[in-house]
């Protein structure tokens, strides 16, 4: 991956970059290349304690639906075998209703802090329910306000705050699986969780398509949880506003972009399954590593969405694996051909026959011998499981390329570590 990292920082014009890493040591070579490229000042490393704050639910041009959405997404990575969709919708529901209402009192700003205190604390929704009706009284709100105002009592009211305790213990907890991994941790709420003045990393806005190298630091072992939710986080705000572009302007006037994530099963997403089959157009360079195929499946638990992900990545390098599930499809992808196979037998007869009583044993005389050799074309993969499993040797692999016009010929390449001169 550092290869062709160094190459998209070196570029001109510069390129825009999303750098995901689960490892969170990736940012330290992107630093490297930053300082010998003179882009230092384009580098904006996301960690916590660090120079940029970064709130991803605020997000004033989108929807609270649309949020709420991300945010089900989200979850999602924690319960891929959740086979009960009606605790998923209804919790993206109730999140779209508590932005909603934040933005009401909150003059246009979400938090996860905010959402975490509507949805466990009754007594503090109604200080602030209070608050909105002296603003409605005073005639302070607009009718777009007041609309989403009643259409936000209308559901705590009607239908939240009337669910059966189990019930709603249940949707509680499914909902501060994320809000308790902001506030529980000072360090990571005053990182993700600041105060509007403090703001100072907006997301993926026009500043970020200026050149902006955008780089998670945030170690996956020691923050499981919280990591997954900023990487997936990110990546799907990086991927709505690359989609956006192209309901403003037309394709050829786009500049290029990039998107860069290393361990990628850690937090892929259904949605990336869309994004890459559309997002060419968009001109988008996506480069992703994963140790296997079976990895991807084990995190979307569905095969139609890994299909669609792997058909839409043109260019694969195949490295040294054991995994059958992915050599099979390698396999399929690559296809067959025509190989010779050739069959020897060995036949002796013999006129005279007798049994030894002695030996116990069959004496033959006056006998022959015959050989026959038998050459047919056979249909077979043109690279057997051995190959993927045996003899790709440690920096090299099985390359399936294109030129841009066309498919290259699949074949072995020998790759130059990164770290040799």
């Amino acid at each position: 991956m550092y290869p062709f990292t160094e190459q998209l920082i070196s570029y001109v014009p510069k390129i825009p970059m999303l750098i995901l890493d689960v490892k969170g040591n990736y940012y330290l070579q992107v630093k490297q290349f930053c300082q010998k490229y003179n882009r230092l000042d384009d580098l904006i490393v996301i960690e916590l304690g660090g120079k940029y704050k970064y709130n991803p639910l605020h997000k004033p041009n989108l929807k609270p639906t649309v949020l709420a959405n991300r945010l089900k997404t989200i979850l999602l990575l924690f319960s891929p075998n959740n086979s009960e969709s009606y605790w998923l919708d209804k919790v993206e529901q109730i999140l779209a209703e508590c932005i909603k209402l934040c933005r009401l009192y909150n003059n246009g700003y979400v938090t996860f802090e905010e959402i975490h205190k509507l949805i466990n604390q009754e007594s503090y929704y109604k200080e602030k329910i209070s608050l909105l009706r002296d603003l409605f009284i005073h005639n302070l709100l607009s009718q777009d306000d007041i609309y989403n105002l009643l259409s936000s009592l209308q559901f705590f009211e009607k239908e939240f705050f009337s669910l059966d305790h189990r019930t709603l213990s249940i949707l509680k907890s499914e909902i501060t699986r994320i809000t308790n991994c902001f506030i529980s941790d000072y360090e990571v709420y005053k990182t993700f969780c600041p105060k509007l003045e403090d703001l100072n990393f907006n997301g993926f806005d026009k500043d970020f398509f200026n050149g902006k190298i955008v780089v998670l630091n945030m170690n996956i072992s020691e923050y499981k949880n919280l990591s997954k939710i900023i990487s997936a986080y990110l990546k799907l705000d990086f991927q709505t506003e690359v989609m956006t572009r192209l309901s403003k302007s037309l394709s050829s006037d786009l500049s290029p972009v990039a998107f860069l994530s290393d361990e990628y099963h850690e937090y892929c997403t259904a949605s990336d399954s869309y994004f890459f089959s559309q997002s060419r157009e968009a001109k988008c360079i996506n480069i992703i590593a994963t140790q296997s195929y079976t990895s991807l499946l084990n995190c979307l638990n569905n095969q139609y969405s890994v299909n669609v992900i792997i058909q839409s990545l043109v260019n694969k390098l195949w490295f040294r694996t054991d995994d059958i599930f992915t050599i099979e499809n390698i396999q399929k992808q690559i296809g067959k051909e025509d190989k010779e196979k050739i069959s020897k037998s060995i036949s002796e007869n013999a006129k005279e026959t007798k049994y030894s009583y002695f030996s116990h044993s069959l004496n033959s005389n006056n006998s022959s011998i015959s050989e026959s050799i038998n050459t047919y074309v056979h249909s077979d993969f043109i690279y057997d499981t051995n190959f993927f499993t045996q003899n790709l040797e440690t920096f090299s692999c099985l390359a399936f390329l294109s030129d841009g016009q066309k498919i290259l010929n699949p074949q072995k390449l020998k790759l130059k570590p990164y770290f040799l001169n």
